[in-house]
C-alpha cells in the first residue's frame, strides 16, 4: 500500500495544474486524498478531468485563487516570480515546493523507476506503466504526456512500483532516489539550461548517483553519449546495458517492421526472447527492450514482462493517427529534436512503403533553433514535402534574427521541397491541398502543431 501523504501535501495549490507533468502530480495527490487546487491559463480537457477528481481548477491566475489555508504551492520553472498567486503565496508565508520535490515525495516508501534521456522518456515511462499494470501489479505512474485519455498520464496504484518520467532539462531528476533508472540517451539539448556536454555528463552522474544502493542502472549500448556515460559510472553502480551492439548485456538482435508493429528478438541471460511492439520504429522498439530490461531489474520475469509490452499501443503525440479522410492519413508527432525528428521520419517511412510522407513542422523554442535549426532542416529532408510554421516560444522570449527561415533555409539548401507558412490559421488548406490519395501527413513539434490535425482532416473532406 502506497504511504501516506507529506503534512504540505495535504491542501496543494498547483500554478499550471494543465501541464503534463503538473497534473499528474495533482491527479495523484487528489487519488491519496489531498484537497487539490490550482490554476491554469485556458481551459483544457485536462481540467475538465482534474474537476472529475473533486480538484478545484481555476481559469487564469489571480492572488485569489490561492486558498489562505494552502498547504503548499506546487510550481514548474516555467512559473515567473512575478506570477500573481506565487506573489500572494510569499504574503501568506505558504511554502513552495517545485514539481520535482513534490514528485519525489510522492516515490517515498515505493520501488521508483526512473526513466530519463534527451528523448524516448514518455514512451518508456508508459510501456512500463501499461505492461506492468497488464500483469496485475498495479504500478503508481507520472508520465510527460497521455496514454489515451486526458488525465490519464498518471494513477495512484495500490503496488508498490512507482514509475516517473525523470526531466533532465531543468536538472530536476536530482530529486530523485530511484531503485531502477534508466538512461536512453544522453545529447545536447535544452540550450538554456546546459552549456556543454560536459554539463550533460555531470547532470545524468548526479542523476545515476541518486540510485538507490542495491539499485540498477539500465542505460542504452547504441547512443555515443549513454556509453561515453557508463564509462564515467564505471565501478560506481550496476549497470545493465541494452541495445544492438555487441557488448550489450541486453541485446537487440532483429527489430522486424509489421506495418504499424515491430517484432523484436532479444538474448537476454542467455536465452532468446521474441515479443511484438504495437508501435512503429526502431526506437521504439529500444525503448520497449529498456522497459524490459528495468522490470527485470526489479525482478519482474522478462518472460512475462515481454508478452505484456504489447499492450502498449501509443501515447498521445507519439506518432498517434488522427484519422484519415480522402485517402490521406494523417499522424502526430510530438518530435522537436532532430533526433527525434529523423527517429520518427524514418519510422513512418518503413511503415509508408512507396507513400509520400508530408511534414508540418511547427520549431518548438528561439533556443533550440538557433542551436539545432541546421540538424532539423536535415531531419526536413527525410520527408517528400514539408510545411514550416513560426517558431512556438513556449516559456521563452525572442532571440533577435532566430527564425525559422533559419530551418528552412538550412532544408533548401539540402534539398528539401519546403514551403514557409507564417500564418499558422492557412497551414492545414495549405498542407490538404499538397495531399494526394495514399499520401501521410505528419504534423510536428512540441507546440500547438497538434491543433492542426483534426483542421486538415476536415480540409481534406471537403476536397
Amino acid at each position: 500500500m502506497a504511504p501516506g501523504l507529506p503534512t504540505a501535501m495535504d491542501r496543494p495549490h498547483f500554478i499550471g495544474i494543465g501541464g503534463a507533468g503538473m497534473s499528474g502530480i495533482a491527479k495523484i495527490l487528489a487519488q491519496r486524498g489531498a484537497k487539490v487546487a490550482g490554476s491554469d491559463a485556458k481551459e483544457s480537457a485536462t481540467a475538465e478531468a482534474l474537476r472529475a477528481l473533486g480538484v478545484t481548477v481555476h481559469i487564469g491566475h489571480a492572488a485569489g485563487h490561492l486558498a489562505d489555508d494552502a498547504g503548499c504551492v506546487v510550481v514548474s520553472s516555467a512559473i515567473r516570480e512575478d506570477n500573481p498567486e506565487l506573489v500572494r503565496a510569499a504574503e501568506l508565508g505558504v511554502p513552495v515546493v517545485h514539481r520535482s520535490d513534490a514528485l519525489a515525495s510522492l516515490m517515498g516508501g515505493l520501488r521508483p523507476i526512473a526513466v530519463a534521456g534527451t528523448h524516448g522518456k514518455t514512451t518508456t515511462t508508459s510501456m512500463l506503466a501499461v505492461s506492468l499494470t497488464e500483469l496485475g501489479l498495479n504500478p503508481s505512474y507520472a508520465i510527460g504526456g497521455d496514454l489515451d485519455a486526458p488525465g490519464s498520464n498518471a494513477l495512484h496504484g495500490d503496488g508498490e512500483i512507482f514509475v516517473a518520467e525523470a526531466d533532465e532539462s531543468d536538472r530536476s531528476f536530482h530529486k530523485y532516489a530511484p531503485e531502477v533508472a534508466i538512461v536512453l540517451n544522453v545529447e545536447l539539448d535544452h540550450h538554456a539550461n546546459y552549456a556543454s556536454m560536459d554539463e550533460i555528463y555531470e547532470s545524468f552522474e548526479t542523476f545515476a548517483g541518486r540510485i538507490v544502493p542495491g539499485g540498477t542502472l539500465v542505460i542504452s549500448a547504441d547512443h555515443e553519449g549513454a556509453r561515453e556515460l557508463t564509462r564515467r559510472l564505471a565501478g560506481k553502480v550496476r549497470t545493465v546495458t541494452y541495445g544492438e551492439a555487441e557488448d550489450a548485456d541486453v541485446r537487440v538482435l532483429s527489430v522486424v517492421p509489421q506495418g504499424l508493429k515491430s517484432e523484436v528478438t532479444v538474448l537476454l541471460d542467455g536465452s532468446e526472447l521474441t515479443f511484438t511492439v504495437s508501435v512503429p520504429g526502431r526506437h521504439y522498439a529500444h525503448n520497449a527492450v529498456a522497459a524490459l530490461a528495468a522490470g527485470a531489474a526489479l525482478g519482474v520475469p522478462a518472460a512475462e514482462l515481454a508478452p505484456a509490452l504489447a499492450a502498449y499501443t501509443g501515447v498521445k503525440r507519439r506518432l498517434q493517427l488522427k484519422g484519415e479522410a480522402a485517402g490521406v492519413q494523417v499522424v502526430d508527432s510530438y518530435a522537436h529534436h532532430p533526433t527525434e525528428m529523423t527517429a520518427d521520419l524514418e519510422a513512418m517511412r518503413a511503415a509508408a512503403g512507396d507513400a509520400r510522407i508530408l511534414v508540418l513542422f511547427q520549431p518548438h523554442l528561439f533556443s533550440r533553433t538557433q542551436e539545432l535549426g541546421k540538424e532539423m532542416a536535415q531531419a526536413l529532408a527525410l520527408a517528400d514535402a514539408s510545411v514550416v510554421l513560426d517558431i512556438y516560444p513556449a516559456r521563452e522570449d525572442p532571440i533577435p534574427g532566430v527564425t525559422s527561415d533559419l530551418i528552412i533555409e538550412a532544408a533548401r539548401a539540402a534539398g528539401a521541397d519546403v514551403t514557409a507558412v507564417h500564418d499558422k490559421s492557412e497551414a492545414p488548406a495549405v498542407i490538404a491541398g499538397m495531399a494526394r490519395v495514399g499520401d501521410l501527413v505528419l504534423t510536428m513539434g512540441a507546440g500547438d502543431v497538434t491543433d492542426l490535425g483534426p483542421l486538415i482532416l476536415d480540409r481534406l473532406s471537403e476536397q
